[in-house]
């Protein structure tokens, strides 16, 4: 299956520059202008056209690869499968859980909420405006996670969410049926690896052990989308991570 690049430049509601120049011939670009609003209301606006991309690209026989700055993004993609009426199984690779909301989150971070948001969870202002329907809590392996805060680490064990603490793990564990979604946040890696990222933790899986698990989930022909939350383009002055990062989704 030919993969569909889409680069969304932003992180959050801002523009992000310093992804940009990732974008290669063939590669569509997502960066329409945004209204005043809220950050929901906005990132509303950000993802309707990479859900219709993600969409167009599924209908197409393509596979879409979406590229940005954070996982909120995640729910466009999820919001274009639906269009194109693909359920899939999400597996979400991250050193941190992105599931708080807002009545459990210490520091408000947006972005530290899309796991949640997508299977249901806290504010479905940006769920709804999109039109999306949550994913079942089952459909969900959420691996590494190495670095929760108190409280959504209680709303995950209390959710049918599969945490995979262990990445190794996939190699062996059975996989979801039917088509898979593949969210891959670059903070998943060890800092020695890819050290220009905004929240790192460390640990971390080694990346030969990525590698791995990654080819067992393209050996299965059911990867129906892959997702990127890239690094911190401001931190990789020497463009080691963007080497390591892009060099994984290649594979």
């Amino acid at each position: 299956m030919r993969n569909k690049y889409i680069l969304t430049p932003y992180f959050l509601d801002r523009p992000e520059p310093g992804l940009r120049p990732l974008a290669r011939p063939g590669w569509q670009r997502n960066a329409p202008a945004l209204p005043v609003g809220s950050p929901q209301e906005q990132l509303v606006h950000l993802y309707r056209p990479l859900a219709a991309q993600v969409a167009a690209a599924v209908r197409a026989g393509e596979r879409p690869v979406s590229v940005a700055g954070d996982c909120c993004a995640a729910l466009g993609v999820l919001t274009g499968l639906e269009q194109a009426g693909v359920r899939p199984a999400l597996i979400w690779f991250d050193a941190h859980g992105d599931f708080n909301t807002w009545e459990t989150t210490p520091s408000g971070f947006l972005g530290g909420m899309p796991l949640a948001m997508a299977v249901g969870h806290g504010d479905q202002t940006l769920v709804q405006g999109l039109g999306l329907t949550p994913l079942d809590e089952a459909d969900v392996i959420l691996t590494d996670a190495r670095d929760l805060d108190a409280g959504e680490r209680l709303s995950l064990a209390a959710s049918a969410v599969r945490h995979v603490p262990d990445v190794a793990a996939l190699l062996t564990e059975p996989l979801p049926p039917g088509s898979l979604y593949v969210h891959f946040d670059a903070d998943v890696l060890r800092i020695e690896d890819a050290p220009a990222m905004s929240y790192p933790a460390a640990g971390g899986p080694p990346l030969e052990t990525l590698r791995q698990v990654f080819a067992r989930l393209a050996d299965t022909g059911r990867v129906t989308a892959v997702s990127l939350s890239a690094w911190n383009p401001a931190l990789d002055g020497d463009g080691r991570s963007r080497k390591v990062v892009m060099g994984m989704l290649a594979e």
